[in-house]
């Protein structure tokens, strides 16, 4: 957690902002010059970006507003890369867990965030790569998790899993799920494993529809190194279609003599804690997570 955000650090009282507004979203268009025009009473905005193509390496920014939903989010962090910036997410999608701040509360939030009033949090992210051999074929940062999903035609895969070098058990099941603590709301659990708190430093490995009972998820310290080996992908027709996927994107097919190398990020995802919008109370109200219990005798 950061005590002061940069520009103030800097002696600045107005941050670089980018915009970043997800396409062809007429709500977020509707919204957006609104939006645009409170930012500008407080900040100076450098870029807006209706496309996500904005490079991040050639500008000089402080944060950055996201208009969209979750998946905006995710975007956004894959865009920054190695040149990660605090964000603030606008709700303009569905969920809005990442997303949290709806756009008729935003005019009240950002003056105190230009005077960096709201603690800005950093995230673990994971970075996976792609080997053939000692050669990187593929290389790609994430948020939310890294998998290895079959595809057609649908067949049983068997993965090993090495921790550290040392295999750790080989997996009877249709997929494998790295997560991060963010990610664990996402597909981590859809897949029956367990919500992280979102600052903990550690992963989760959840098989999707394991063979064996016994087989359940796990959570283990983010300073180590996960390898995913799929068995049998020298045979023909084995697993064609099987793939690595990145924060639901296919980063690449999972070829012959592939291994899957999945260990913590250098970078780390930075978010702008607005008050009223911490983990339990996105549980309620995002994910209906909420119980019933019987009333006092």
């Amino acid at each position: 957690m950061s005590s002061q955000p940069g520009w103030i650090r800097n002696g600045r009282a107005r941050p670089r902002v980018v915009v970043l507004a997800a396409p062809n979203r007429p709500r977020v268009e509707s919204e957006l010059p609104a939006i645009l025009e409170h930012i500008r009473i407080s900040a100076d905005v450098v870029a807006v970006d209706t496309t996500f193509s904005h490079r991040f390496d050639a500008c000089d920014s402080d944060l950055v507003v996201v208009l969209g939903g979750d998946g905006s989010i995710l975007q956004s962090a894959r865009q920054m890369g190695r040149n990660q910036r605090p964000v603030l997410g606008v709700n303009l999608g569905r969920l809005g867990f990442l997303a949290a701040i709806p756009p008729d509360q935003f005019v009240d939030v950002w003056p105190n965030v230009c005077r960096g009033e709201y603690p800005i949090t950093s995230h673990l992210m994971l970075q996976c790569r792609v080997l053939k051999g000692n050669k990187e074929v593929h290389s790609i940062i994430g948020l939310n998790e890294a998998a290895v999903l079959g595809g057609p035609p649908y067949a049983m895969m068997y993965i090993d899993l090495h921790i550290d070098s040392v295999l750790a058990t080989t997996y009877a099941c249709d997929g494998l799920i790295i997560s991060t603590p963010i990610g664990s709301t996402a597909h981590n659990l859809s897949a029956g494993g367990p919500i992280l708190r979102r600052n903990l430093q550690a992963f989760v490995i959840s098989p999707i529809s394991p063979h064996t009972l016994t087989m359940r998820p796990v959570v283990d310290t983010a300073d180590r190194v996960f390898d995913l080996k799929l068995q049998g992908s020298k045979l023909p027709g084995d697993h064609p279609t099987a793939s690595v996927v990145v924060d639901g994107r296919i980063v690449c097919r999972l070829e012959p003599d592939y291994t899957v190398r999945i260990a913590r990020a250098k970078d780390k995802f930075q978010l702008i804690s607005v008050p009223g919008h911490d983990d339990y109370e996105a549980l309620r109200t995002k994910l209906g997570w909420s119980g019933k219990p019987r009333p006092a005798d």
